[in-house]
């Protein structure tokens, strides 16, 4: 049994983003792609970038097209305008998506020969690894939320499928993350929050996942080994810490957007969580979040600026969280204990045979006391579309396998029932 520690080179601080282009001068950057979406080009964060770019004397050009919630035909799109444009570095300044379409903007462009179905994850795509040599990748996230700006993950909505799925490999992680945690100003109530129960899924998964020596035999080759790897004495430091700090800072961040010290905490538990689910992975509440996203009819999420249905990424993943560790308990109970204390429990009565529903509960009240929506009927869905999720789940083999209890379609169908209503 062996493990691999993987992860972005990373800076921190109020203010680092204008060291981009200094960097960008080091790397010897001729032609570079900055990468965001409509919204934030508007907004501060890009702002200090293209002052930096400017005073440094940085040739670029920006892509503002990104998609929120990328869909395969938006990832195709902005692999068009980097394969144009012939760059030799990119920037990322967003959230998760931007991250993510940069991300397969740089692996698309520099092996322009590859059908796009190649690198995407099995079974959907062929999974082949990343043998390319990638361009340096900067990324400045705007969001406490997804820690992408660490891992080697691209997720999109396939949309002929209506699934989400992505691309996995540490080919594609950023070459430097810079997390300025005075982004974290612009973010609306409700972006702070999703993105914040992102932050705490991450860190809930993969503490929890499958442990990395109870995986299948570890292909021989490194190149063909999974970044996601089971939960490994690495990971669960960066994930129990990242819990840790969501425990005493996210409901801080939301309610007062002015509180400096609770959004920089969060910034930098995004990174930490980032870390470790980087290399442990995560499980069933991600793999049933894609579903949930991609089936979207009419829902609209409140403080997203955007022109269609969507259900932002962390709101998807937390709504299945109480019922998701009700049922993976018996297989880690301990941990699941150790979470729901972290998280504000009293466990000092409770049993071990308790512990999922301590933790549900713990889950339940949080997110309660954040104005959460009721479940996944206040989402549009009902008992019928159930088969329709399941169906959606299956195919995400890729982080189902990392749950500590193996699911039957019938077990999904009830998680999903579970979470129908929350409170």
């Amino acid at each position: 049994f062996l493990l691999q520690m993987a992860i972005s080179n990373i800076r921190y601080g109020e203010g680092v983003t204008k060291e981009i282009g200094m960097d960008l001068q080091n790397l010897g950057a001729r032609r570079v792609c900055l990468m965001t979406d409509k919204n934030l080009s508007q907004l501060p964060p890009v702002k200090a970038v293209l002052d930096s770019l400017a005073k440094h004397g940085i040739n670029f050009q920006m892509y503002n097209n990104v998609r929120v919630e990328p869909t395969d035909q938006s990832f195709l799109e902005a692999i068009e305008f980097a394969k144009k444009g012939e760059f030799d570095a990119y920037v990322a300044v967003g959230g998760g998506s931007v991250m993510d379409t940069c991300k397969a903007a740089n692996l698309y462009a520099a092996s322009p020969a590859s059908d796009f179905l190649d690198y995407v994850n099995a079974p959907i795509g062929k999974g082949q690894p990343v043998t390319v040599p990638l361009k340096p990748l900067i990324a400045v996230p705007t969001t406490a939320g997804t820690g992408s700006e660490t891992t080697g993950v691209a997720i999109f909505d396939f949309k002929e499928l209506k699934v989400k799925t992505g691309i996995a490999s540490r080919a594609i992680k950023p070459t430097l993350g810079i997390i300025d945690p005075l982004h974290t100003l612009s973010m609306p109530e409700r972006v702070m929050a999703n993105s914040g129960f992102d932050v705490l899924c991450h860190a809930l998964e993969s503490y929890t996942a499958l442990p990395y020596n109870q995986r299948s035999p570890c292909p021989a080759s490194p190149l063909a080994r999974p970044a996601y790897q089971g939960s490994n004495p690495i990971s669960d430091v960066w994930a129990l810490h990242a819990l840790r700090i969501v425990a005493k800072y996210l409901k801080r961040a939301i309610r007062n957007p002015e509180d400096r010290e609770a959004r920089a905490s969060m910034h930098l538990a995004s990174a930490f969580a980032g870390i470790g689910f980087g290399n442990a992975g995560v499980h069933l509440c991600h793999g049933m979040s894609y579903p949930i996203s991609g089936l979207v009819k009419t829902y609209k999420a409140k403080d997203y600026n955007v022109d269609h249905s969507l259900v932002p990424h962390g709101l998807s993943v937390v709504l299945t969280s109480p019922a998701v560790f009700a049922f993976t308990a018996q297989m880690r109970p301990e941990r699941h204990l150790e979470a729901a204390e972290i998280l504000g429990a009293d466990i000092r009565t409770a049993r071990i045979k308790e512990a999922g529903l301590v933790l549900a509960d713990t889950l339940r009240k949080f997110l309660f006391d954040l104005d959460v929506e009721d479940g996944l009927a206040a989402l549009g869905y009902s008992t019928a579309d159930i088969p329709a999720l399941v169906r959606g789940t299956l195919p995400q083999e890729r982080v189902t396998k990392l749950s500590p209890r193996p699911q039957t379609e019938e077990d999904l169908a009830a998680l999903f029932e579970a979470s129908m209503r929350l409170y």
